[in-house]
């Protein structure tokens, strides 16, 4: 019996899916598996992943460069990974992340589908592949699956560690008060259990350079 047969279609994600799958334990029987070669011993930049991105070495052999997460993204937040894009960033893809999605937050944030249609997030929704894995995008939800990175503060650059008032990072908070809440003087005070890495902060920062940043969660040992 086929795999599509008319009582059992198989959806187009479904069979991309098993495709990749398949493909991966192939090249792990012939020896060494592309992961090996191309993933950890590769020169690889940090970069912050849209929404629902499976771990960084599964998600590279995931991922099949389509662009369709861009071109449903309605912040246009997400980039192919390109020497190009990354230039006025001074971010260049390693051999393996050449056109794979990012998200540059101090250029556009995530905001994670606010007031968009539907009720999941519409990269994860428009991935065929399973490389984002399909999320709802009511908060409790995000809050359990998203975890692009966590928002770092300098407290060297921040206006409100350093005699002025700003608070601009925790009102762009999508969790506000719970990722990101003012302390005195408005100080932003990050929870790390909580925030889910959008960027929101990092691109509402009015310093230059910034005082809070995205640390990607791909950096983490």
């Amino acid at each position: 019996m086929g795999v599509a047969d008319s009582k059992h279609p198989i959806s187009r994600r479904a069979f991309i899916s098993k495709c990749v799958q398949g493909a991966m334990t192939l090249t792990a029987l012939a020896g060494g598996g592309m992961l090996a070669v191309r993933g950890a011993g590769a020169s690889q930049t940090s970069c912050v992943r849209p929404p629902g991105a499976l771990p960084e070495a599964e998600f590279l052999a995931t991922c099949i460069r389509c662009g369709r997460c861009a071109d449903a993204c309605p912040n246009r937040c997400i980039s192919p990974f390109t020497e190009a894009t990354g230039r006025d960033l001074s971010l260049r893809p390693g051999p393996t992340q050449v056109n794979t999605p990012v998200i540059f937050p101090r250029r556009q944030a995530c905001m994670l589908c606010n007031g968009a249609p539907g009720d999941r997030l519409l990269c994860t929704d428009a991935c065929p592949s399973g490389a984002l894995q399909v999320t709802r995008k009511q908060p409790d939800a995000i809050l359990e699956s998203v975890d692009m990175g966590t928002a770092e503060v300098d407290t060297n650059l921040c206006y409100s560690y350093n005699g002025a008032s700003c608070g601009a990072c925790v009102r762009a908070c999508p969790f506000e008060g719970k990722a990101l809440r003012a302390g005195l003087w408005e100080k932003p005070l990050i929870d790390p259990d909580v925030c889910v890495g959008c960027g929101l902060c990092e691109r509402s920062c009015i310093r230059y350079p910034q005082a809070i940043r995205v640390r990607p969660s791909n950096t983490r040992a």
